[in-house]
């Protein structure tokens, strides 16, 4: 292990509704319209605030996703699901996804600004480009931009938002005029208790990676190797010195597909069970979206071919995500499987965002190793099924690292930006990122 970091883990969730498993509904714990039941909702704010988590995180698509590999259909906007969770709680961050390229920079700046007042300062926005035609197509458009003009575009957007939100501390007019977009005006929204909302950024890209180290307080990451992890936890906190901020400015939150059990064993019959009551053909699916290829077509029993794995990416054929991809496809170079066997290692390690199969102790000591070896800020953990798996989160996994001095034992500030703050490392142990 490298040498120690002081301060805490960041611990958020991910909570896609009800589980990243297609197969997280089938359950006695859940009922029908669990997803918009406002209990459920409330339920799931109440035990992250009860495990002292940093933040719960609501992603969006404005579409209708695929029940072959997609178990969160039933999705309603999260800003509105998050103020009706803030009423339920007082510390725990909420963090909603909105596109930059289908909504519009006023409108969205006025909205989560007004949410994060509302919250006592806890707001967050996820920033994403969007990259799918269906979402193009919901909005009129026959084509989603190419991905250098989506993030051109954010880029634009993000500045925008942002000094909206200074236009409402200060009182002064913004006046803009872009290639994208032309405003003269302020909010009349006052600023938040944290100032104003907190900003996720979601995009392994280049493109991405560098509007996080120039505008995020944090990024939600795809990493399934602890050595890839470090290589872009060093590359944002680069990009963020070079715009003149603090490396320790930008938080890195890989995402963790995660399912706890009370043993090992016990926790690989969980995933197995509840793999094995959705479709068959999820992995498969699932692995041909994320890489751009048909996997269905690939010899089982042979191992990836290199020609797959070495053939340059065209970004502009591409339309999925270049981190998902990049986190797969080192894995694959790493472990060298079959593509029977690494579709069956997905269910136990990860698919664009690595995994987890095993107890709290077992976790605890994984956060602790990438934590120390500087791969993460703290991770974004994404549970197989919210309902229970939150439960040992708060009440098992949250107690160890308190014991072992990585976690805070009660909240020690209001905010969102509050509790990424009071996270940091000491100065002594920052590495020169510059």
């Amino acid at each position: 292990m490298s040498e120690r970091r002081e301060g805490h883990v960041i611990l958020g969730i991910n909570v896609l509704t009800l589980g990243y498993l297609p197969a997280a509904w089938q359950s006695d714990l859940l009922h029908t319209h669990a997803p918009t039941d406002p209990d459920y909702w409330r339920r799931i704010g109440e035990l992250a605030e009860r495990g002292t988590l940093d933040a719960i995180f609501l992603a969006d698509g404005p579409l209708l996703g695929n029940p072959s590999y997609d178990a969160n259909n039933t999705r309603l906007d999260p800003t509105i699901i998050w103020s009706h969770v803030a009423r339920a709680t007082s510390r725990v961050g909420l963090i909603a996804t909105a596109s930059t390229t289908f909504n519009d920079p006023f409108e969205l700046a006025e909205r989560l600004l007004s949410f994060d007042v509302a919250s006592g300062g806890r707001a967050a926005w996820n920033l994403v480009t969007s990259r799918d035609t269906g979402s193009a197509n919901n909005f009129g458009l026959d084509e989603v931009l190419g991905r250098g003009d989506r993030y051109e575009r954010g880029s634009e957007f993000a500045d925008l938002v942002i000094a909206l939100w200074e236009s409402a501390r200060t009182g002064v007019d913004v006046v803009h005029h872009g290639r994208h977009f032309d405003l003269e005006s302020r909010l009349h929204v006052p600023p938040s208790k944290q100032g104003r909302p907190v900003i996720f950024q979601a995009g392994g890209s280049p493109q991405g990676r560098a509007l996080a180290g120039r505008v995020g307080d944090g990024v939600f990451a795809a990493e399934l190797t602890k050595e890839g992890a470090i290589e872009h936890y060093r590359e944002v906190k680069q990009n963020a010195v070079g715009f003149g901020r603090s490396a320790d400015a930008v938080k890195i939150l890989p995402g963790l597909l995660l399912t706890l059990g009370s043993t090992e064993e016990e926790a690989r019959r969980r995933v197995d069970e509840i793999h094995d009551l959705g479709p068959s053909a999820y992995s498969v699916l699932w692995l041909s979206q994320a890489i751009g290829y048909d996997v269905s077509t690939l010899e089982l029993d042979e191992p990836f071919p290199a020609e797959l794995l070495d053939a340059p990416l065209d970004p502009t054929a591409f339309r999925g995500s270049i981190g998902f991809r990049q986190s797969i496809f080192e894995r694959i170079r790493q472990s060298k499987p079959t593509v029977r066997e690494y579709l069956r290692e997905t269910r136990y390690t990860g698919s664009g965002h690595g995994g987890f199969v095993g107890t709290p102790e077992q976790l605890a000591d994984k956060i602790e190793d990438w934590f120390h070896a500087g791969a993460i800020d703290g991770f974004n953990l994404q549970p197989d099924r919210l309902i229970d798996q939150l439960e040992v989160i708060a009440d098992e996994l949250v107690p160890i690292l308190r014991a072992r001095g990585l976690y805070r034992h009660e909240y020690e500030t209001e905010t969102l930006r509050g509790h990424l703050q009071a996270s940091s490392r000491t100065p002594e142990f920052t590495p020169e990122f510059a």
